[in-house]
């Protein structure tokens, strides 16, 4: 943890302190470059899917046809040639490869051998949920540690290191075992929420909670650090000569230093949420893509599963893009200057 934030950190010093891109062409060709790097990242992703699927044991002719039919027996060369032919198994592993690289660019992610259903329609009936968890378990995240942060940091020796210390216990511990003693105390013992997560108010409270309090370790240690070395700066002295009141200061000045390494933070949290979310809604048995993709996997429906893995690593990217933008709103210092 310590490696993450120390590294986030260096990166928003390294920003700083560099020379910024000049005028809006500047500034669009940063964007440009960032933009082809994420295309790039997305082709990876898209290709290492296809090839670990393609090598997985199992004919998938016959998995499909076994699906089906709800018998698993061998099948013959006779039954198996139809399908073949028509999903294009048959065909050159590089004409496979082309030929879901241009459907996937057509928007068209196949058909699920399971659910006999188009892999988009699923994806986007599941999406909902496990979008709705993610986003609401990073706002928490943030409401965790900002308080904490104020609360702790700058403020001597000792309360700062117990800030810290309870910031790397909140980030070492396991998402399943927090989920499931939240669910012991919270939902078995008191009651106060219900034992199955479902897509209700209540039942997003607990599996939020879980995802929640380990990455606000992370952004927790990630603000401190920076929260701590922006209070040694001299416009910290320059405002409280100027009568700004040390809780103005600390508010309205270095939080917004702050925040900077914590937003770059967000968008690496944005990949763990939605990876993190398969164990959090199995076990609060909440709809969502998370248990899809645990049945995809187990039942060998390779179109469902390249279709969540493609989708959740273009989401990430895009929040990673968007992240970089709020990254120049919130740093004066990194925009081009006219």
């Amino acid at each position: 943890m310590t490696e993450v934030s120390s590294g986030l950190t260096r990166r928003s010093r390294t920003a700083s302190g560099s020379q910024p891109y000049s005028g809006v062409s500047g500034l669009l060709r940063m964007l440009a470059v960032r933009i082809a790097s994420a295309l790039f990242v997305l082709w990876g992703t898209i290709t290492v899917t296809f090839i670990v699927l393609s090598v997985l044991p199992g004919d998938r002719a016959t998995i499909l046809l076994n699906i089906t039919s709800g018998q698993v027996i061998e099948r013959t060369p006779q039954e198996l040639a139809p399908i073949n032919a028509l999903y294009g198994f048959d065909q050159p592993i590089g004409e496979q490869y082309l030929r879901y690289f241009w459907q996937l660019l057509h928007g068209n992610f196949g058909l699920s051998f399971e659910l006999q259903r188009p892999v988009a329609h699923v994806i986007v009936e599941q999406l909902v949920p496990t979008f709705t968890l993610a986003i609401s378990s990073l706002l928490l995240a943030w409401i965790i540690a900002i308080p904490w942060t104020l609360l702790t940091a700058g403020r001597g020796r000792r309360l700062s290191a117990f800030g810290s210390a309870v910031e790397t216990i909140m980030a070492g511990l396991p998402q399943y075992w927090i989920g499931i003693l939240l669910l012991i105390v919270f939902a078995i013992g008191l009651r106060w929420f219900p034992v199955v997560g479902g897509s209700s108010l209540t039942g997003i409270v607990l599996p939020a909670v879980t995802l929640a309090i380990p990455l606000a370790g992370f952004i927790g240690h990630s603000l401190r650090d920076e929260f701590e070395r922006s209070m040694q700066e001299p416009f910290v002295l320059s405002a409280r000569a100027r009568g700004m009141s040390l809780r103005s200061v600390r508010l309205l000045h270095v939080l917004r230093h702050a925040l900077i390494p914590a937003i770059t933070l967000s968008g690496w949290a944005i990949g763990n949420l939605l990876s993190g979310a398969v164990l959090v809604e199995a076990v609060f048995a909440r709809p969502g893509l998370g248990n899809v993709l645990v049945n995809a996997v187990s039942n060998k429906d390779f179109a469902l599963v390249s279709g969540i893995v493609v989708l959740i690593s273009f989401l990430y990217i895009i929040i990673n893009l968007l992240v970089d933008v709020i990254y120049l709103i919130v740093d004066p210092r990194l925009r081009g200057r006219s």
